[in-house]
């Protein structure tokens, strides 16, 4: 039989066209009644199959795909991607962290991080500083009064170490700190250990105090100069020229109280603190081994700036009196 066909009723009537049928078996189980008590089929009998068929909608008559089994609701595919909340990765930023992780990011902490850089920015200012105590400038402190009035005690000045560090001699009138070891002091006799050599180093780099055998003075002569004085009422002369020294004695002061004549040998110089009356300088070891002269190598720089007191903030310019010696000399050239 073509499931094609409309079904027929039981009469041979065929069902209204286009009428839905669920089969021809369904509609004819119900267009037949009952049997009534007595075997046949009565004049009471039901509705017709054609009856039946109008009350009952069928289903349209078409063969369901084979292989296709018929479902209410499709399950859902393993490989659909829509999900109700999809898994977390392992490198997405809200996962759950590892022990390395935490580590990590404990480390990136605000402040953890401001922590480490002030310590790094410390550093650095500190090996900046001694960088600049050992190479370029040191701060010193005056511990007297022999150099009135240009400077006094409690007075701290800054010395230039790069003034004669490429090739260059103190000049006269240059203000100079110096160790007065084997010039103002004698040498030790013992020869220098290492706590000795670490002191030196330590004093270099502006880590330990200067110690007393660091002074600061005024430079008169220089290698191949001829400096002399004829003592109270006279001026000092370099090379025969006299020098007005007005502009920084001590008011009082004259410019020496003792008569000298000396020729300064080279690479060494004749050093005279501005408050003479009060100074212990050349003059006062002319009969020792080292005559006073202090050897240039044992300068530590020129003493450029006053910084404290802050109201006593100044430069310290090389007088102008000393330019009336220049090309007299000095540095080995003696006229």
């Amino acid at each position: 039989m073509s499931t094609h066909e409309p079904p027929a009723d039981r009469d041979g009537s065929p069902a209204p066209t286009g009428a839905d049928s669920l089969s021809r078996s369904a509609v004819v189980s119900a267009a037949v009644p009952a049997a009534a008590p007595g075997g046949g089929a009565g004049a009471d009998a039901g509705p017709t199959s054609r009856d039946a068929a109008e009350d009952v909608p069928a289903a349209e008559d078409a063969p369901e795909p084979k292989g296709v089994p018929e479902r209410a609701v499709a399950p859902e595919r393993e490989d659909e991607p829509e999900r109700a909340v999809a898994p977390e990765r392992e490198d997405e930023p809200g996962r759950a962290g590892t022990p390395e992780d935490e580590e990590a990011a404990e480390d990136e902490e605000p402040g953890h991080s401001r922590s480490r850089d002030l310590l790094l920015l410390v550093g650095i200012c500190l090996l900046a500083l001694l960088l600049v105590n050992a190479f370029v400038t040191r701060p010193f402190s005056v511990p007297s009064g022999s150099m009135e009035d240009t400077l006094r005690p409690g007075d701290r000045l800054i010395a230039n170490k790069l003034a004669y560090a490429f090739g260059g001699h103190p000049q006269r009138g240059d203000v100079v700190v110096f160790d007065g070891t084997g010039s103002f002091l004698p040498e030790s006799d013992e020869p220098a250990g290492f706590w000795d050599g670490l002191s030196s180093l330590g004093r270099d780099l502006g880590l330990a105090p200067a110690g007393n055998t660091v002074y600061v003075k005024r430079v008169i002569g220089v290698g191949g100069d001829r400096v002399t004085s004829t003592g109270p009422g006279g001026r000092i002369t370099v090379n025969g020229v006299p020098i007005d020294e007005s502009s920084y004695l001590a008011p009082g002061d004259q410019p020496s109280s003792v008569a000298f004549d000396v020729v300064v040998p080279t690479g060494k110089l004749w050093v005279m603190g501005d408050h003479r009356s009060a100074s212990r300088d050349s003059r006062d070891h002319l009969g020792e081994p080292g005559g006073g002269f202090v050897p240039e190598s044992r300068v530590i720089g020129r003493a450029d700036w006053v910084v404290y007191p802050f109201s006593r903030w100044t430069g310290l310019d090389r007088p102008a009196a000393f330019a009336a010696t220049a090309g007299t000399g000095g540095h080995g050239d003696q006229r």
